[in-house]
């Protein structure tokens, strides 16, 4: 497909559009995330809730983008749906400062990722609309870059917070200035998509279910969540055997989120040449922070954060990359929510059960997670061919 410089500088910027408002919103959230394993626990949550927790916001707000992905192709609200997903995304995170016990705190967990289950599928398509002009992988690993250069910065305000404060609640009202940013900068973005309310309309075609090597990739990326640690059940661990100060985990969680931003960088150029075996290595090396983070020393932790950010960084350069390059622009908001779906209810299956593996057998949880991982990464590996087919159907 021949792109001209007009429309490669507009697909420039519509990522870096998206990308500020990713780093405003990121700042928010993540720097909530940093802390919120630890935060739980000083609320009296056990290492099985701060599991079912996390669980069960990312389970929930995979249900939700089934529906918001769907309605998102009906509608071409796009926009709309992304502003309202946004609002809300980052509107509840400072009011965790008032939660007075876990309960009210798991609540706006869920609220949150209530917010970005609306707007991801939508957020996405548009995306995706952009990417198709620069490569797929190298626009969603810069937007990804931008996305985590905010998940550094936000936990580091955490670690300043709690730092001054020497307790983790009252650090929450601090996430209501890049709250108000993200907000702004997505209503610069908006003026900056030159009008586009929505993708062009698709051209009339007689409508097909998704392609099956679109199911099997998802059905892959599902046993990796599966498979994959939370960084709240790490950062409880650390903090229960006392292999880190407070203040000290949301500053590994912000060094986490530095090189998962470099890896989805480079990963994604790699990605646009060689394609999802790509995503196995990263698999691969995640892997390594199961053992380091839960059977390690204070080194083996902070080995952990680094394999375990690498890993996502992967994860964010690759798996909606993949997606955009098999499914065509009419159908990828279902695509992506039947995607997003998918992994967010495995991975409340595998943090209900790292959870619950971790207050019987650490050994078991290791197995767990690493034996899921080492399977996906197969599996992924074994889709080259199929997914190269598929993406070269869907181009012709």
């Amino acid at each position: 497909m021949t792109v001209s410089p007009q429309e490669r500088a507009w697909a420039i910027r519509v990522i870096l559009c998206l990308g500020v408002v990713s780093l405003f919103a990121d700042m928010t959230y993540e720097g909530a995330y940093s802390i919120i394993g630890p935060f739980l626990k000083d609320l009296g949550a056990t290492a099985l809730q701060v599991g079912l927790i996390s669980g069960v916001g990312e389970m929930i707000a995979a249900s939700l983008r089934l529906f918001s992905g769907r309605f998102a192709d009906r509608t071409r609200a796009y926009w709309t749906i992304t502003i309202a997903g946004y609002a809300l995304n980052v509107l509840v995170v400072p009011a965790l400062a008032l939660a007075g016990n876990w309960r009210t705190a798991a609540l706006l967990v869920v609220a949150e990722r209530t917010g970005k289950a609306l707007r991801g599928p939508a957020r996405d398509v548009l995306l995706s609309e952009a990417t198709s002009k620069v490569g797929h992988g190298f626009g969603f690993g810069v937007h990804a870059a931008m996305d985590q250069t905010g998940a550094v910065l936000g936990p580091l305000m955490m670690a300043y917070a709690v730092a001054r404060a020497n307790h983790f609640g009252p650090a929450f009202l601090r996430l209501a200035f890049p709250a108000a940013g993200a907000l702004l900068a997505l209503l610069l973005a908006r003026a900056a998509y030159s009008g586009k309310g929505a993708p062009p309309a698709p051209k009339p075609v007689k409508q097909q279910a998704l392609p099956r090597v679109f199911w099997l990739y998802v059905t892959a990326a599902g046993i990796l969540a599966c498979g994959f640690v939370d960084f709240p059940l790490l950062a409880y661990h650390f903090q229960k055997i006392e292999l880190a100060k407070p203040a000290v985990i949301p500053i590994l969680y912000a060094g986490a989120m530095g090189v998962n931003g470099l890896a989805a960088l480079v990963l994604g150029r790699l990605f646009d040449r060689h394609g999802i075996s790509v995503l196995s290595l990263g698999i691969l090396v995640s892997m390594l922070a199961l053992p380091l983070g839960f059977l390690g020393g204070p080194a083996g932790a902070i080995a952990s954060v680094g394999c375990w950010a690498v890993g996502l960084g992967a994860q964010d350069a690759s798996l909606r990359a993949g997606i955009s390059q098999v499914v065509s622009m009419n159908k990828r908001g279902g695509a992506f929510g039947a995607f997003n779906g998918i992994y967010g209810v495995m991975w409340f299956l595998g943090s209900a059960a790292m959870g619950l593996l971790y207050d019987h057998s650490i050994v078991a949880l290791v197995v767990f997670g690493m034996a899921l991982q080492l399977f996906a990464a197969g599996m992924f590996l074994w889709l080259r061919r199929p997914l190269a087919a598929a993406a070269a159907a869907a181009a012709a």
